[in-house]
């Protein structure tokens, strides 16, 4: 299957993949072993550790979960950290605020 990727993403993605293999490494996890216990097969962990874009989302989670990184990937857009959100948001605040006055007055 051929996805057309734009470059940076397709860095991303193995440089994600990179880092999930160091990560394994370090916990001196054996591809079986992780393979295993996210519910996945080796071929497709293998797939992982290159960072193919054809994996599911899902299964990248997985990995994360049982390297006890998945909180990472739960904060990537927090709303907190969004700073180009925050920023677009702010935008959009008017320039004055204004009270309307009561008919009972």
């Amino acid at each position: 299957m051929s996805f057309a990727l734009p470059i940076p993403v397709r860095r991303t993605l193995r440089k994600l993949g990179s880092d999930i293999h160091n990560a394994r490494r370090r916990r001196r996890i054996t591809t079986q072993l992780l393979s295993e216990r996210a519910g996945i097969s080796r071929a497709t962990l293998y797939k992982i550790e290159k960072g193919e874009p054809g994996v599911a989302l899902g299964h990248y989670a997985t990995v994360l979960f049982v390297l006890g990184v998945n909180d990472r990937l739960a904060n990537l857009l927090d709303v907190t950290t969004d700073t180009l959100g925050l920023d677009l948001a702010d935008e959009q605040l008017p320039k004055r605020v204004r009270f309307k006055k009561s008919k009972l007055e």
